[in-house]
């Protein structure tokens, strides 16, 4: 899943970054409002962290227009105001939740969690045919086999089990998992795909879940 992150200050953006990557995210970061809104809405993004102190336009104003111009990922607000008034102005503009600086990231993390499940993601455990993946324990099962997967693999598998029997093309793939650097001239997807097929597509199981729609990306299907 990818987020967006809009922070001014380096040391908290770079904080939220590490620890998102490490959770499997693929996390972009913008540092001032106007150039946050343009990425919020030029890209897809699960979920939105917008501090409210930013330069060339605060994060209420952007939240605002993001709002009005039916922006659908859940927003939360970063800020080292701790007032009752500021919280209310927030949460009544449309953010979907609130955490005041400083904040340990495991409480961020938690309520990111919660938000997405809130939103079109449904239930926690995502299950396709007899391939299963728990984002809280960051387990994968084909059947009865548990499947182990690198940071990457797990965040494209959970990708095409969000979106079964959707052709993905690469370029969203690449953008959902991988960051704005993503080099769109290398076959890194295809590298990561048949990854994931030698793990969950083996000779072992009788069904082939990864299928290849040639010129164009992959989809999650039965045979």
């Amino acid at each position: 899943m990818r987020i967006l992150i809009i922070e001014d200050e380096k040391k908290v953006a770079a904080f939220i970054k590490r620890g998102l990557e490490q959770e499997s995210y693929a996390v972009d970061v913008v540092e001032d409002g106007v150039e946050g809104q343009h990425y919020a809405e030029v890209n897809e993004y699960d979920a939105i962290i917008l501090d409210i102190m930013l330069p060339k336009k605060s994060g209420l104003e952007v939240l605002k227009e993001l709002k009005a111009n039916g922006i659908k990922a859940p927003i939360i607000l970063l800020t080292a105001r701790d007032t009752v008034e500021d919280r209310v102005k927030g949460l009544n503009i449309g953010a979907d939740d609130y955490l005041t600086k400083p904040f340990a990231f495991e409480e961020l993390l938690a309520r990111l969690r919660v938000l997405m499940r809130r939103g079109s993601y449904g239930a926690p455990m995502l299950k396709f045919a007899d391939l299963s993946l728990d984002p809280a324990t960051r387990k994968a099962k084909r059947g009865n086999t548990e499947v182990e997967l690198t940071v990457k693999e797990y965040a494209l598998l959970e990708y095409l089990l969000r979106n079964p029997n959707r052709v993905l093309t690469r370029t969203l793939i690449a953008e959902h998992v991988w960051d704005q650097t993503f080099d769109s001239e290398t076959n890194v997807v295809d590298v990561y795909i048949n990854h994931l097929r030698s793990k969950i597509d083996t000779k072992d199981f009788t069904k082939r879940l990864i299928h290849t729609v040639r010129g164009v990306g992959y989809v999650m299907k039965e045979e």
